[in-house]
């Protein structure tokens, strides 16, 4: 299909620009671009109307529950979710029933994806067996079945002989480790961040310093073994400094956060609402502004959506015990519209965050709107206000803390490989 995108705000989140101009697509890649009169050219014309034309979003750590918890999510209702939320690419967590640790478990994930999803899905492998901590899988293997990357997600191993021997391993084959920068001695069982608001509401809590621990221990043996390594999320102001550092010292690091974490805070929890739960807990006003500058600057790398669906009977439970994580594939970008509206973000360091540094961080040769590059794109419009109404998403799951809110940005429409896998019809 040959489509020809004219009036459109081309968001280049690689020059850093945001300008008028047309692109065409043509044999699933971006054929040309310009910022004057379009061609004439026999081809689907889509009049932009001013809206905006960036690349496909590039989201590491969506959890399909595929296989094993399908009554959550399956991959083909997280991928439809993804169209809709101008998710070109889902790089999906380990983290399932059982969890892939095997090249057999991998590829069929793999295969359900090319068969059921509507967008691109690279799925990561877990970096010890049952995610236990206690003995690592077969990377090899795992690579060569497709592994985007290795990650035991929020399990932290703890015994430092296994990850270091990981690192290494992982080294030698140049994969991508992905850590969730915790102490789990401090960490475990807490449901909010430690403050004075954690000892109003009663409730256990984590300090933001078990980050920083976390962060540090993995960073020294990143030293060790010039591993390639991924922060999954960065939450406190407290850990900037030591990645700052690791970055300053040229080792392979880069780190990523939420967008709950970068546009909602501890105080969201209000009555004990469940949907607000998310690991790590959501942090003090100042840890979220100090995240939102860290992506600015580009001391953090990525935004994600940590896509955690859960069902009704696990979050309708006291605060305490109910489940973490929230759905947020359809709401990653509306969200993010929240920081662009604020001037606290340009859409080209949001579309830098969330498209370009993860495909450069995976070595994917999309996240860009240069010539002969893949035509993963969204066309949306920033300025498009609506309620949210979490019963409309597509996930099966329904728990976002959105819920009843105001919210501006609405994706137009979605394209993978140059063909339109979700057109907003209303």
């Amino acid at each position: 299909m040959t489509i020809l995108i004219t009036n459109a705000r081309l968001i280049d989140p690689e020059a850093q620009t945001d300008v008028p101009g047309w692109l065409l697509v043509r044999d699933g890649r971006i054929a040309d671009r310009g910022n004057g009169a379009a061609p004439a050219v026999e081809a689907r014309v889509i009049d932009a109307g001013g809206k905006c034309l960036a690349p496909g979003i590039v989201d590491i750590g969506v959890k399909t529950c595929e296989p094993g918890e399908r009554h959550k999510e399956s991959i083909r209702t997280a991928g439809a979710a993804a169209a809709a939320g101008g998710v070109t690419t889902m790089v999906t967590r380990p983290d399932t029933t059982p969890p892939i640790d095997t090249p057999e478990a991998l590829e069929f994930v793999r295969r359900r994806g090319e068969q059921v999803s509507p967008v691109r899905m690279l799925p990561m492998a877990a970096l010890t067996k049952g995610r236990e901590g206690r003995e690592m899988t077969e990377i090899g293997f795992l690579l060569d079945a497709g592994a985007a990357a290795f990650t035991d997600c929020d399990h932290v191993v703890t015994d430092t002989k296994v990850l270091t021997r990981a690192m290494t391993y992982a080294r030698s084959l140049g994969a991508l480790l992905i850590m969730h920068p915790q102490d789990p001695g401090l960490s475990g069982g807490a449901a909010v961040t430690s403050g004075k608001f954690a000892s109003l509401k009663g409730l256990p809590a984590v300090s933001p310093m078990a980050e920083r621990i976390g962060l540090e221990r993995d960073l020294a043996l990143v030293e060790m073994t010039r591993a390639r390594y991924h922060a999954d999320q960065i939450t406190t102001a407290a850990a900037l400094p030591a990645l700052t550092r690791a970055k300053t010292d040229g080792l392979d690091v880069t780190a990523g956060v939420s967008i709950h974490h970068l546009t909602l805070n501890e105080f969201d929890v209000g009555d004990y609402r469940t949907f607000f739960k998310v690991k790590p807990p959501l942090r003090a006003e100042d840890d979220r502004l100090a995240m939102v500058e860290a992506v600015a600057d580009g001391t953090i790398d990525i935004i994600s959506s940590m896509h955690t669906p859960q069902d009704e009977e696990s979050k309708r439970l006291p605060f305490e015990v109910a489940a973490s994580g929230a759905v947020a594939l359809e709401t990653l970008l509306p969200a993010g519209m929240r920081l662009f509206h604020a001037g606290q973000l340009s859409l080209p360091q949001l579309f830098r965050a969330m498209a370009l540094n993860p495909a450069r961080r995976l070595g994917l040769d999309t996240g860009t709107l240069d010539v002969d590059a893949p035509a993963d794109l969204v066309l949306f419009d920033p300025n498009a206000p609506f309620v949210l109404d979490r019963f409309t998403l597509r996930s099966k799951s329904k728990n976002t803390p959105f819920d009843g809110m105001r919210m501006e940005g609405k994706v137009l429409m979605t394209l993978v490989a140059g063909e339109p896998v979700f057109e907003r019809t209303a």
